[in-house]
């Protein structure tokens, strides 16, 4: 088999490569239209940042097996694209990790301490001392959003500088934050407590613009902001209108929303600290993520495994084919279940009821961490390093199993711990690989786990359908498919709806008004 090697990478990633058999093609920089021209000779494709991995490439590329990527972030790659044809993305979670974090300590002192304005004054003849004098980090507080593995990190860094470590990140145990040294805290007593905050999240719909003008206005004046994770988490204009007010004193930036950011009046700023995206370019970290990349390519082609797989579902494809659906419902479960508990799951317990479930448990058991954990974790989550990241943060799995079917139905069961009481999720497969959501807090139903589900309780009686339907139809969401279950008559009912649109803010808002609605969430799948 051959694989290209289109970005500059270690001679180490290409050594062992042919060491395992492979004819590889080195060709660092490869031109795009290059690259459309031969992907179709190639069963892999190892990059960096630089090659662009689009549709365009992906449906020239009649042989590709696998890409790979030497490195943590995969937004040069369409994983989508890829997913649909079959294609495996991996990445190499970790392989940055230290060096990421120590660019993130590098950027806060740099910002305390006024290093490159003081050296570009320096430079341009000066000699102006009291302009550029600084703060000290010894007993200031710096808040972590985001306490995974460079989050840690830089908390053990920051730990030795004497810095108090105030830490946010909803799925870290508190006796686990406990033991490193961390006190957990809200995101709102986070941002009214810390001199200096840094971001290590992930970008999702849900950390997207996660600093804005809002949440700058809750932090102590004076705050330092720093994000080393992903452009896009901090809302750049918001960030440059506060520390302008004098609101924030300054801020450390290495990712950017636009990259390059171009003409930005944010990184022109005197008072902002700014790098191209270095996290992760030290020497160290380059040679880590070309052995990962070799070695994880070279396994899964041979059949040895599968680590770093992004796009999970391709890796489905390997297992049986009457588990496949059911690890589609379990990852739907666990992603279910961390939005209804507000990403606070405790306590899961997984039961699998049939022959088919019950003999795939640790494997549905996986794919529910991975629903669970992807929302808020920052690393990229796949089915065999769910269980590992899970433990890291204190969660903890429980299993039951029955080879006999529930009501005749091989079924899959979640039962967790969330904001509240105990929370029940179940589902099976209906036919080959029809997946259903059957129930929902002891109300029985029969949904379909996918797009935007509206979620709500109401009182068992006529008109609650059309006063909610009345409500969406005037923001113009569709309404695709309902399920109502209820216990008794006339009493609570839950209704489980398919919507084709998103419900904005203010939809939720006028629905949570209507009389004889309760406990109404939006489920994103």
């Amino acid at each position: 088999m051959k694989i290209l090697v289109s970005d500059q990478l270690e001679q180490t990633c290409i050594d062992i490569l042919e060491r395992e058999g492979f004819t590889v093609d080195n060709r660092p920089g490869l031109p795009a239209k290059d690259l459309l021209e031969v992907i179709g000779q190639y069963e892999g494709l190892v990059v960096r940042s630089a090659t662009k991995v689009t549709a365009q490439v992906l449906e020239r590329a009649a042989k590709l097996k696998i890409v790979g990527r030497a490195g943590t972030g995969t937004d040069n790659i369409d994983t989508p694209a890829a997913t649909r044809r079959g294609i495996l993305v991996m990445n190499t979670p970790g392989g940055n990790t230290v060096s990421a974090a120590e660019h993130t300590v590098s950027m806060m002192l740099a910002l305390a301490r006024n290093i490159p304005q003081a050296r570009a004054s320096l430079a341009a003849g000066e000699w102006e001392r009291k302009k550029f004098t600084g703060t000290e980090v010894f007993e200031k507080t710096l808040g972590v959003v985001g306490l995974g593995k460079i989050g840690r990190e830089v908390a053990a860094r920051a730990q030795g500088l004497g810095m108090k470590i105030v830490g946010y990140d909803p799925l870290l145990a508190s006796d686990v934050a406990g033991r490193l040294g961390i006190e957990l805290a809200s995101l709102d007593e986070l941002f009214r407590r810390s001199d200096f905050i840094t971001l290590h999240t992930p970008l999702t719909p849900e950390t997207r613009n996660l600093i804005n003008a809002a949440s700058l206005a809750k932090c102590k004046k004076g705050v330092r902001i720093m994000n080393c994770a992903r452009g896009g988490i901090v809302d750049e204009s918001a960030l440059l209108a506060a520390i302008e007010s004098g609101h924030v004193a300054g801020a450390a930036i290495d990712v950017f929303e636009k990259e390059p950011p171009g003409d930005s009046p944010l990184v022109k700023h005197p008072r902002v600290v700014a790098t191209p995206h270095l996290g992760a370019s030290t020497e160290e970290a380059q040679e880590k993520v070309a052995v990962q990349i070799a070695h994880q390519m070279a396994d899964a082609f041979h059949g040895r495994a599968y680590v770093g797989v992004v796009n999970s579902m391709i890796l489905a494809h390997t297992m049986k084919d009457e588990v496949r659906p059911f690890m589609v419902l379990a990852e739907k479960l666990g992603s279910m279940a961390a939005q209804l508990a507000g990403g606070k799951v405790r306590d899961l317990t997984v039961s699998a009821f049939g022959d088919v479930p019950a003999s795939s448990l640790e494997l549905l058991k996986a794919c529910v961490l991975k629903g669970v954990l992807v929302h808020t974790y920052a690393e990229t989550l796949n089915y065999i390093n769910a269980p590992f990241l899970a433990k890291e943060v204190g969660l903890t799995i429980g299993e039951t199993k029955e080879t006999a079917a529930e009501n005749a139905l091989n079924l899959v069961r979640l039962r967790f711990a969330g904001e509240g009481d105990l929370r029940e999720l179940a589902g099976s497969v209906f036919g080959v690989s029809s997946v259903r959501l059957t129930r929902v807090d002891g109300f029985r139903v029969e949904a379909a786990p996918e797009g935007n589900l509206l979620i709500y309780k109401n009182l068992d009686r006529p008109g609650m359908l059309a006063a909610v339907g009345a409500i969406l139809a005037r923001h113009r969401i569709n309404i695709a498919g309902v399920s109502l279950g209820r216990t008794e008559i006339g009493r609570t009912a839950l209704t489980v709806m398919n919507v084709d649109n998103d419900v904005p803010s203010e939809a939720q808002a006028e629905l949570n008004r209507v009389e004889g609605v309760s406990d109404l969430r939006l489920v994103r799948l």
